[in-house]
């Protein structure tokens, strides 16, 4: 690979010293002058008319401001489905529902108001499991949609797959399950929405999508009669977000509505109970599997019917089956694939985007019975990923071009470094599993557009501003844009700002998901950056006197290749390009929309344009008698095409890996007939850093023709493989296969009880 001075340096984020040192401003910080706070009522009941709202009281406590009830806004609706409103008239779905809100002076009196609202309910049959949901009887969530079924069907179709079932050597029929599971950002949700006197909105939001909630909130605001308004958002500072942030929200709605009411700022912070019971979560599945194989080990087939509990309302949750479909058609070569997935309504909180977007509940599934299916065949299981790993070249069933793809090289790093062929099927207590993963690298265009912008301006003395539409929210994104501007101009990654949160100044991004943005948003900084040094050298040649492609970048230098000592300083070309006659500024704008494509009517396309693989592996020691699991050792191997930075990229493996962690062992939101039992991180069981896991990255690189500088995404592989190399492990350990999630003492106990009952 090409040597390089600043990509694949160990560079310390850009942003964290404002963030230590307490400079960094979180919307927690955030507060206008005469802003008022925002608090919301939720529904008492799960499913429910609502008879009567008698708000007299509260609006009668001094401080308050303005109160809100569903019958007293327009009947608006949003999220992907239109199926929400930001309060509810009528009827409630959910314990989560918004039934009214309370603009005041200060916090304590908004909520000492929603304490004095009564509102009278007549409870209606709920339905709790999306299985009994879809029976002819069931109670319909929303009588206008006339099922509990959402009408979006999820449905791929590769080969023959009843064919291939019956050529198969070796069949393996599974039901596994995954549960609720919440992003846990330190950082809670909140807003500030603020009109100035022509109506237009400014909001201050710990968004990930700025471009995208724009769109929303201008369409809101039309719905409204507010018509020939601007809406700017300007992001703070975002204190994790994992895809909670990838929506518009109902609070964000009433925000603006209680602006617009009061004609003052309102801000609505969610405490940490809120943020368990009203945010979304990851989305649980029923998730039913078959997969075959040849006496030699080669895959045959795979076929998967899901069921997804989508809660009471539809956010991106209920579009997780198109990710799903990623490792369902593509991780290994399968050449005959089923995928059929119903989302349904139920009176459940609703879910949506969280990292890995549906690939870590279709990955355990996939990769535990890869496990199952090798122990059929006989065959040892790292041998069985190895023989069936996609290679550089093909295209999957999907009709995905897998243009680089080190997966093969990572489980030969992941196997090396367990030990796996001493370790492996000892049965001692001690036991070894892998898993595999595939997730874009790319992008990912779920849009028209997948693209993100980026304008570089330079000064007089060989500085740069970028302003990017990419989101930092804490992944590393601004140090990764600077190295890569910093690196195609030849000078350090200290003289680049980056400017990223304010769509009044940068360019249009579609939103910080699906690992894209140190692809997208790193080669939209890379071809501004590439007009910015042709408009350098091309002045450089002039008083060089030399051919425009003889020269080169370096140092903050512009010289002649070849003669290091023929150069001219960075600073003396840029301010004599400023002050000449007719002279000119330095800048430069890019849009990059990748060239990947959008899944046709059959689900079928080049959905991203690189595709990130990894493998991971993890020892671990089973306590028969509690039924805890020890992690000894974790080995973590990607396919990162090519490290940025691997400081900040062994900082996302690190924490995927926990999240997986989390995920696989201890979380769960419990939720008990729709309502949460344990929104606090007392009850909810996150790993702290008492828990710490030994873990080894491991970084394959494979220069994929596209990165910016090589690089594939990042962000979210790190927690997909995680729950099924645990469970895994744990059956090499002790035996015992356990098939929903989380893998708790408790069941592995229960598991281990049977199985010693039927010896």
């Amino acid at each position: 690979m090409e040597e390089l001075q600043i990509i694949g340096q160990r560079i310390p984020k850009i942003d964290a010293i404002d963030k230590v040192t307490g400079r960094a401003k979180y919307i927690q910080d955030w507060k206008l002058p005469g802003m008022l706070y925002g608090k919301i009522l939720y529904s008492k009941y799960a499913h429910a008319r609502i008879t009567h709202i008698d708000i007299s009281r509260a609006e009668k406590l001094p401080g308050v401001r303005a109160i809100l009830t569903g019958d007293l806004i327009p009947p608006l609706r949003f999220g992907f489905y239109k199926d929400n409103t930001p309060l509810k008239a009528g009827k409630v779905c959910s314990y989560r529902d918004e039934v009214a809100a309370v603009a005041a002076v200060d916090p304590e009196i908004a909520r000492e108001a929603l304490s004095l609202i009564e509102v009278t309910y007549s409870p209606l049959p709920p339905v709790f499991d999306p299985e009994e949901a879809m029976l002819e009887n069931a109670p319909l969530i929303h009588e206008d949609h006339k099922t509990n079924v959402l009408k979006m069907p999820w449905k791929l179709i590769c080969g023959d797959v009843d064919e291939a079932r019956k050529n198969s050597a070796f069949v393996a029929q599974d039901r596994f399950k995954a549960t609720w599971v919440t992003h846990c950002c330190l950082g809670t949700s909140g807003c500030v929405a603020d009109f100035d006197l022509r109506n237009n909105l400014t909001l201050y939001s710990n968004t990930q999508i700025p471009s995208l909630a724009q769109k929303d909130f201008l369409e809101f605001l039309k719905g409204l009669g507010v018509t020939d308004s601007r809406v700017r958002i300007i992001q703070t500072s975002i204190g994790g977000a994992f895809g909670s942030k990838l929506d518009t929200y109902a609070y964000e709605y009433i925000a603006i509505l209680l602006a617009h009411k009061t004609r003052k700022p309102v801000k609505i912070l969610f405490d940490r109970q809120e943020e368990f019971k009203a945010t979304s979560t990851r989305q649980p599945a029923i998730i039913d599997i078959a997969q075959g194989c040849t006496r030699e080990g080669k895959l045959t087939f795979r076929d998967i019917t899901m069921i997804l509990d989508n809660g009471a309302y539809t956010s991106w949750g209920a579009t997780t089956p198109s990710v799903m479909m990623m490792p369902i058609s593509s991780l290994y070569k399968v050449p005959n694939v089923r995928y059929i997935a119903k989302c349904v309504y139920t009176n459940n909180t609703y879910s949506q985007a969280m990292r890995g977007y549906g690939n870590p509940q279709a990955t355990f599934a996939i990769e535990s019975q890869i496990d199952i299916l090798a122990g059929q065949a006989g065959i040892d299981p790292c041998e069985f990923r190895l023989i069936n790993s996609n290679q550089p070249g093909e295209t999957s069933p999907q009709g995905f071009k897998i243009t680089t793809c080190g997966l093969e090289a990572c489980l030969q790093a992941v196997a090396k470094d367990l030990n796996w062929k001493e370790k492996h099927g000892q049965g001692n207590k001690r036991g070894v599993g892998m898993a595999s993963l595939i997730h874009v690298g790319g992008g990912a265009r779920v849009y028209k557009s997948d693209g993100c912008g980026a304008i570089i301006k330079m000064d007089d003395f060989g500085r740069v501003d970028v302003f990017t539409g990419a989101t930092e929210m804490g992944q590393g994104s601004d140090t990764v844009i600077a190295q890569i501007v910093a690196e195609e101009l030849g000078i350090r990654t200290a003289d680049v700002n980056i400017i990223n949160n304010d769509t009044d100044v940068c360019p249009w991004d579609v939103g910080a998901h699906a690992s894209r943005t140190t692809f997208v948003a790193g080669n939209a900084a890379l071809g501004a950056a590439q007009k910015i040094k042709e408009q350098i050298l091309t002045l450089a040649a002039l008083e060089l006197e030399v051919n425009r492609k003889d020269l080169g970048m370096k140092d903050r230098k512009v010289f002649v290749q070849g003669n290091p000592d023929r150069f001219l300083p960075l600073e003396k070309i840029l301010r004599k390009a400023h002050y000449s006659n007719q002279g000119q500024m330095i800048m430069a704008e890019y849009f990059y929309d990748p060239a990947n494509e959008n899944l046709d009517r059959e689900f079928k396309g080049n959905l991203s344009m690189t595709y990130a693989f990894g493998a991971h592996g993890v020892e671990v020691e089973v306590d028969e008698e509690s039924g805890k699991v020890k992690i000894l050792n974790y080995v973590a191997a990607h396919d990162v095409g090519r490290a940025i930075n691997p400081m900040l990229l062994e900082g996302q493996v690190y924490g995927g890996v926990t999240m997986g962690v989390g995920y696989a062992l201890t979380e769960q939101l419990i939720i008990h007939k729709g309502e949460v039992m344990n929104p606090n991180f007392r009850d909810y069981k996150l790993l702290t850093c008492k828990d710490r896991i030994p873990i080894k990255t491991i970084v394959v690189e494979t220069n994929d023709q596209d990165g910016p500088f090589g690089a594939k995404g990042i962000g979210e592989p790190g927690c997909v493989p995680t729950a099924p190399a645990i469970a895994n492990a744990v059956f090499d350990a002790i035996g015992v296969r356990i098939k929903d999630l989380p893998i708790t003492p408790e069941k592995i106990v229960a598991a281990l009880k049977s199985k010693n009952k039927a010896l």
